[in-house]
């Protein structure tokens, strides 16, 4: 088995699919996403893939640090960037292959008029052993 990150870029559907922006979706429109949401983590739950989740809020910035005895410089909030986070979630499986599988189930999820939204999601592996340097 393998840890992933499924990073879910809130950027908006291609074009021509369900690029409807969240604050303009109904609230039933928003809780039928949650719900999809909740049922697909249920589901890996019960086929022991599911690891975490989380949902975050679109406020945040980037921090860094400045040097000695200086406070963290920020950056923020990043309105200006066209991607947001929108959240993650961590599913633990056999193969590359199971994680791209889920991950474009996952950007099915229903959006306005209930259709799929098309959200891109970033999978990222688990680095599992520290690269080794041989000379």
């Amino acid at each position: 088995m393998a840890k992933y990150l499924l990073l879910k870029h809130y950027r908006g559907a291609p074009a021509p699919a369900n690029d409807v922006p969240m604050d303009r979706w109904t609230p039933e429109e928003i809780s039928a996403h949650v719900r999809y949401m909740g049922d697909f983590a249920g589901r890996l739950e019960k086929t022991g893939e599911f690891v975490d989740g989380q949902a975050l809020a679109p406020e945040g910035a980037w921090v860094r640090y400045d040097g000695e005895g200086r406070p963290p410089v920020t950056d923020g909030p990043f309105a200006e960037t066209k991607d947001l986070i929108a959240g993650w979630m961590i599913i633990d499986v056999d193969n590359y292959e199971r994680a791209v599988e889920l991950a474009g189930e996952l950007s099915a999820a229903p959006g306005a008029g209930g259709k799929p939204i098309h959200e891109w999601l970033e999978v990222r592996p688990f680095l599992t052993a520290p690269p080794t340097i041989t000379e």
